[in-house]
């Protein structure tokens, strides 16, 4: 059976002038073919760089091109991939301060909370509703959002239209 084809977006958010060579390297490397973005300023940190790819791919390309560049001090970052007819989608999340966040997924981009993450949750707040609220909101990734925020709008100007806050 084939890999299904799947497709995706990586946002670097930030990264250090320095780096951005290293990033399309190993960008290019996990894709099996070169890359050269087209950097812009990122005025929300100074001195910083900011950039938008589309990729195209096997299913599983995300976690690769998330594994590829997580590594990297100063860097902020998402991946995401489109769910396949016989793949899940997936949103992989970095910032400096609160390392790497993946969730899965479905058709319409939201977030899928798997069941045993549910149950843990659940565990863990043992009746206490607002602790219930505090395990959902880290399984959402919502620190991570919160982070990440300022340096989407900074985007704004760019040719990517970014749904805040849906649903």
């Amino acid at each position: 059976m084939a890999t299904p084809h799947a497709r995706g977006v990586i946002y670097i958010h930030s990264a250090p002038r320095a780096l951005c060579p290293h990033i399309e390297w190993a960008v290019g490397r996990a894709l099996g073919r070169a890359v050269n973005f087209e950097w812009d300023d990122q005025p929300v940190q100074a001195g910083s760089k900011r950039m938008e790819f589309y990729w195209e791919g096997p299913a599983g390309t995300g976690a690769t091109l998330s594994s590829a560049i997580r590594g990297w001090e100063h860097l902020r970052f998402e991946v995401s991939e489109d769910p396949t007819p016989r793949s899940d989608g997936g949103r992989w999340l970095h910032t400096p301060d609160l390392g790497i966040h993946y969730a899965q997924t479905d058709a319409a981009g939201n977030i899928v909370i798997g069941e045993d993450r549910v149950r843990y949750a659940m565990e863990i707040a043992a009746g206490d509703a607002s602790e219930l609220q505090r395990e959902l909101t880290v399984a959402l990734g919502s620190a991570w959002d919160e982070e990440l925020e300022p340096f989407r709008h900074a985007s704004d100007d760019s040719h990517v239209i970014w749904l805040h806050k849906v649903g």
